[in-house]
């Protein structure tokens, strides 16, 4: 199970609101694909560990630019109280060298502790 850090909403993920999110490359995740969120994933120090917040499992992905994003999506990704335009001029603000036709992956995902596992039995 790969690592992603979502340091952005993070309160909102620990709620398990955050269903979409916008990433510089990750063009190996694949649909299915099971992803534990983390609060910090990368720049961790030897023995440092990850903090795990959820696992989450990918339910679509598509490679799209910044400014495709729909006013649907700035919910998913949590940002409720900006509008399109404001979300790409954040995005292309906190990633160096983004601009608003810059191609990322979209994912949209699960929380795998939102539903029981397919093989629990279900008591009546």
């Amino acid at each position: 199970m790969g690592l992603m850090s979502v340091a952005r909403p993070l309160e909102q993920v620990r709620a398990r609101q955050k269903s979409v999110t916008r990433r510089l490359g990750w063009r190996h995740v694949r649909v299915g694909e099971q992803i534990m969120l983390c609060e910090k994933a990368v720049g961790l120090q030897r023995g440092e560990d990850a903090e795990r917040i959820v696992a989450v499992e990918v339910v679509s992905l598509r490679q799209e630019p910044v400014s495709a994003i729909t006013a649907d999506d700035v919910i998913a990704e949590r940002f409720p109280c900006l509008n399109r335009q404001e979300f790409v001029a954040f995005f292309c603000a906190t990633h160096r060298g983004v601009l608003p036709d810059t191609e990322v992956t979209r994912i949209h995902w699960r929380y795998l502790d939102d539903q029981p596992p397919s093989h629990a039995k279900r008591i009546e």
